[in-house]
């Protein structure tokens, strides 16, 4: 059931997924490997392209980025993988986004589209990185998630359908969003001062 580059995942890490899976503290969606969410690999999108600096160049209609199960696995970490392209979920108070107050780019680890600025960034209390905003709402999208009892609104890279995390009503004024990211699905791009 659990794979990685090394073709396992040792028992010790499935048991500790699967316990905290169970407590509520991971969400586990495991979407099937190679999964695109229905889309073509003809599809066209649209997205807002910014420049490390978080400056807006233009809007672009871009190829969706579609690669294969073995190529997402060669291209990324474990831990990026699972998070961005199967859809579980980072535990909380393990990495070092939700901490930084440096200013600067978050853009997807796996098609490097630009998804959130520090601009929007809050300290929720929640262990992981959260924003009140996208950079721009049409370089993400959303779908229902029933993988919990509880129903909720699962957040997508829009030009390469990553899993980013989820967003809730819970979020400071004025969007009233909380926009809770998986540390592994981002790549962090200080802002050059």
């Amino acid at each position: 059931m659990f794979s990685n580059s090394a073709g396992t995942v040792s028992r010790r890490r499935a048991l500790v997924i699967a316990s905290l899976a169970a407590a509520g503290a991971v969400t586990v969606v495991l979407r099937p490997a190679g999964s695109d969410n229905g889309s073509s690999a003809n599809a066209d999108v649209t997205v807002v392209e910014y420049d490390d600096a978080g400056r807006k160049l233009r809007t672009a209609t871009r190829k969706k980025v579609i690669r294969s199960d073995g190529d997402w696995r060669r291209q990324l970490t474990t831990q990026q993988y699972w998070s961005a392209r199967r859809g579980t979920t980072d535990t909380p108070f393990t990495g070092t986004y939700y901490r930084i107050e440096a200013g600067g780019l978050f853009r997807c680890v796996c098609c490097q589209s630009p998804l959130f600025s520090s601009e929007t960034k809050f300290d929720s209390a929640t262990g992981w990185p959260s924003f009140s905003a996208p950079i721009a709402a049409e370089n993400i999208w959303t779908q229902s998630d029933r993988s919990l009892a509880e129903e909720r609104v699962e957040i997508l890279c829009r030009l390469c359908d990553a899993h980013l995390g989820h967003v809730f009503d819970d979020g400071p004024p004025p969007s009233g969003l909380r926009y809770c990211l998986n540390e592994s699905a981002l790549r962090f791009i200080p802002r050059a001062t």
